[in-house]
């Protein structure tokens, strides 16, 4: 059956997917089989239904040390943060811009396995946030 015009398209969790396994690749990974490590990270403003562009992202390691500064490109991603080793690592947002109540978001996450992709996605409203583990 074809898609009409305001429909939306049939299968769009796979179209994530897909999306996904391009900003995997992009990190460094490869699709399917025989992966290395890779972090990536997502931010949408929830309450405008669009990227959060702009913002500043930091990747730190547990005993305080910065791996990373970077900024969120226009679809609200960062696709080169570089590999943390196993262990427990921190993404803090600079989100001052989207929330008047949560100037900073700090998500804490545990890297287990050196041959997957990590992705840490971050849904943003003023009063509110959310996260998951991403594919």
């Amino acid at each position: 059956m074809a898609q009409t015009a305001g429909e939306p398209a049939r299968g769009g969790a796979r179209c994530g997917a897909r999306s996904a396994r391009r900003d995997h690749r992009a990190a460094g990974g490869q699709a399917g089989g025989g992966t290395q490590l890779s972090l990536s990270t997502h931010v949408l403003n929830a309450a405008t239904g669009r990227p959060a562009a702009g913002l500043a992202v930091r990747l730190v390691a547990a005993d305080g040390m910065v791996l990373a500064d970077r900024r969120t490109d226009d679809d609200g991603r960062v696709k080169d943060l570089p590999a943390p080793a196993p262990g427990v690592h921190r993404l803090i947002f600079d989100t001052a811009a989207v929330s008047p109540f949560y100037p900073t978001v700090t998500i804490e996450f545990t890297v287990t396995d050196a041959d997957e992709h990590y992705h840490v996605p971050l849904l943003l409203s003023p009063y509110s946030y959310s996260t998951y583990r991403g594919s």
